[in-house]
């Protein structure tokens, strides 16, 4: 049990102000289905989780910094430039309404987490009690409870600011901590 509430305290502390809950924000004023965002960070955030308890340790002896610099660096701005693409309202068939909140949630959520505090937090927490079920789980619960509520209220918030000026700031955001790793020596990788 203590695996479990040390990985859900410590993933929901440090989702807080975290990119991936401003993620969550823009989500929610981008998508009217929210259900279905909360689904897509649920999957995004299980995927990634599990293979950060499971291969992290092996991942950062087996791998050069200066190689997971260029993926994490190339994942941000990645994110970035898909964070520019407009909505497909005006698609008739209404596909993209369909499916575009949780497809574009979990494939955000599970980039945005490559590299991010909250995965190596799960990382460190696995090596730290050698088991990988109650650190996912609370890993998961952590940032659950930092993220839905961003999720839910994010809406009332991001009524008064236009949901382009969030689309350019989240891109520009995202782009800053890519250059900012790739030209880094590691130091964002540890700050975000």
């Amino acid at each position: 049990m203590e695996a479990f509430f040390s990985s859900t305290l410590g993933v929901a502390i440090a989702e807080i102000g975290d990119k991936t809950q401003l993620l969550a924000l823009f989500l929610a004023a981008r998508f009217a289905h929210k259900n279905a965002i909360v689904a897509g960070i649920f999957i995004a955030t299980l995927l990634n989780h599990l293979v950060s308890a499971a291969l992290g340790v092996w991942l950062a002896s087996a791998i050069s910094p200066e190689v997971m610099k260029w993926v994490v660096g190339g994942s941000f701005i990645a994110v970035g430039l898909w964070l520019l693409l407009p909505d497909k309202d005006e698609d008739p068939d209404g596909k993209w309404l369909k499916y575009g909140a949780f497809t574009a949630t979990v494939v955000l959520f599970f980039l945005a987490e490559i590299g991010d505090k909250t995965q190596i937090a799960t990382v460190l927490l696995a090596a730290k009690y050698q088991s990988i079920l109650p650190v996912v789980v609370g890993s998961i619960a952590g940032l659950m409870i930092a993220s839905v509520p961003a999720v839910y209220l994010g809406e009332m918030l991001m009524r008064k600011i236009p949901a382009k000026a969030v689309r350019i700031a989240a891109c520009i955001l995202f782009c800053l901590l890519g250059i900012l790793t790739l030209l880094g020596d590691g130091i964002v990788l540890k700050a975000v």
